[in-house]
């Protein structure tokens, strides 16, 4: 059965994220799904994940390293049946760094009510 992308299922992915539920987060994806991160080596997309277990690495990985990391001010739009635009400020602070907040937002696609595409941007202020 295929969920339709609303609301409350992007508060829904976006409770997993704020409580570094790297199960729930995953389950919300396809197997084939990837995620295009706002830095990364390769231009011009910056880092691209592939597949849910390379995601859950890097999830698992990330708030390892900024345990306080947290999504707020969070807004959604759905585009139709098939993309939505989340807005939010992500908040944290790095072993060893000093705290950030950074206005970004990510661009979701779906297939049969799965993540199948984040692509996140954010401002980097600097």
């Amino acid at each position: 059965m295929t969920r339709a992308i609303t609301i409350d299922l992007l508060d829904e992915i976006q409770d997993g994220f704020n409580t570094h539920d790297v199960a729930a987060i995953l389950s919300h994806f396809a197997e084939d799904c990837e995620w295009l991160m706002a830095r990364g080596p390769a231009a011009p997309e910056g880092r691209r994940c592939v597949g849910k277990a390379e995601i859950g690495q890097v999830l698992s990985e990330r708030y390892a390293q900024i345990p306080d990391m947290r999504w707020e001010e969070m807004r959604h739009w759905i585009v139709d049946d098939t993309k939505a635009l989340s807005e939010w400020v992500v908040c944290g602070t790095p072993a060893g760094g000093a705290a950030f907040a950074y206005l970004g937002c990510d661009l979701w696609e779906f297939r049969d009510g799965l993540v199948t595409k984040k692509d996140t941007y954010w401002k980097f202020i600097g």
